[in-house]
C-alpha cells in the first residue's frame, strides 16, 4: 500500500512534507517576503511558522491534501495559471488543459471550473501519493488523471495522452526546461496541435535552466526568481501581467491568453504600451533567488 505522503513547496519555496492530513515537516523559506501572501494573508516575513500556519489553514479551510478536497474554488488571484486556462478553456481557445494536482498527480481536464478549483491555491508539487475518492470525484467531473495508481508528475505524458484523445489546443504547466524541451519535441511531431506552455514555479530556478526556460515557454510567472527575470529581459516579453510577481508572454499565444483572461478580470484595468518588463524594485518579493 503506499503511504499518503505529499510535498510540496510553498511561500519562499518552503519545502513542507504531509502525511495522512498532518504536517509532518516544514523547512525554512528561501525568499523573506511575498506581495501576494501579504495582500491575501497580512504575512509581512515568510517563517517556517507562518508556513504552517497557511498549509494547515489550506487544509482546515478547503481539504488540501486530503479526500474532502474541494473542487471548486474561487479565482486566487487575476491571471495566474489556473485563472489563465479557465477563462481559456472557457473561450474555446483551448481545448484542455494538463496540470498537476496533490493527491491526483498529472491531470487532463476541458472543464475549466476544476482546472481553476483544482489549481487556484496550490503551490509548486514536487511529489504526491493517490488519494482514491479524490481521484474517482475528478473523473466523475469527466477529467482524467493520468496514472492513478501512481498520481506520478509527468506533465509531458500527459501531453501525449492529451493528444491520443484528440486534443488539438493544449495548455499546460511546466515547472522544468527538461520538461518543456520534451513537450516542444512532442508538439513537434503533431503539427495539428498547439501547446500554450506556461511557466510556474520559477524561484530558486538555476541561471543556465532560466535561460533555456524562457526559450521554450510562451508565458511564465517569474515568482521570485532573479534569474527568471533577467533572462526574461533578455528574450523580450511581448505582453506582462502584474509588477511584482510578473507573468511574462513571449508569444502571440501567451499574450491572446493574457488578453482573454484580462476580459474576466472585474476591477479597473490599465492598458499602457512600454519597455518590457517593468519591474518596479520595491515591489518585488524579497530577496530574489
Amino acid at each position: 500500500m503506499i503511504k499518503d505522503r505529499h510535498v510540496m513547496e510553498m511561500l519562499g519555496k518552503t519545502r513542507v512534507v504531509v502525511e495522512n492530513g498532518k504536517v509532518v515537516e516544514v523547512g525554512e523559506p528561501v525568499t523573506e517576503y511575498c506581495p501576494i501572501f501579504e495582500k491575501a494573508r497580512g504575512y509581512t516575513k515568510l517563517t517556517a511558522e507562518t508556513v504552517r500556519e497557511n498549509v494547515e489553514f489550506r487544509i482546515a479551510d478547503f481539504g488540501l491534501f486530503t479526500e474532502e478536497r474541494k473542487i471548486e474554488m474561487e479565482t486566487f488571484v487575476g491571471f495566474g495559471a489556473s485563472e489563465v486556462f479557465q477563462t481559456a478553456l472557457n473561450r474555446k481557445l483551448l481545448d484542455c488543459a494538463v496540470v498537476a494536482g496533490e493527491g491526483l498527480g498529472t491531470l487532463i481536464t476541458s472543464n475549466p471550473v476544476l482546472v481553476q478549483g483544482i489549481g487556484a491555491r496550490i503551490s509548486g508539487l514536487i511529489e504526491t501519493t493517490p488519494i482514491p475518492k479524490l481521484i474517482k470525484r475528478v473523473e466523475e467531473a469527466g477529467s482524467i488523471v493520468l496514472d492513478p495508481a501512481t498520481a506520478s508528475l509527468d506533465m509531458a505524458a500527459g501531453v501525449e495522452k492529451a493528444i491520443t484523445l484528440g486534443y488539438k489546443k493544449i495548455g499546460v504547466t511546466v515547472a522544468d526546461h527538461n520538461t518543456a524541451k520534451k513537450i516542444r519535441e512532442i508538439e513537434a511531431k503533431h503539427p495539428e496541435v498547439t501547446v500554450a506552455v506556461f511557466g510556474v514555479h520559477t524561484t530558486g530556478m538555476l541561471p543556465e535552466d532560466a535561460e533555456e526556460f524562457v526559450k521554450l515557454v510562451d508565458l511564465t510567472t517569474g515568482c521570485a526568481s532573479k534569474w527568471m527575470r533577467h533572462f526574461s529581459r533578455e528574450r523580450g516579453p511581448i505582453m506582462q501581467s502584474g509588477t511584482s510577481v510578473p507573468i511574462f508572454a513571449f508569444t502571440q499565444i501567451g499574450k491572446e491568453l493574457l488578453l482573454e483572461r484580462a476580459k474576466d478580470i472585474e476591477k479597473p484595468l490599465l492598458l499602457n504600451t512600454e519597455k518590457l518588463p517593468n519591474l518596479p524594485e520595491d515591489k518585488q518579493p524579497k530577496p530574489l533567488v
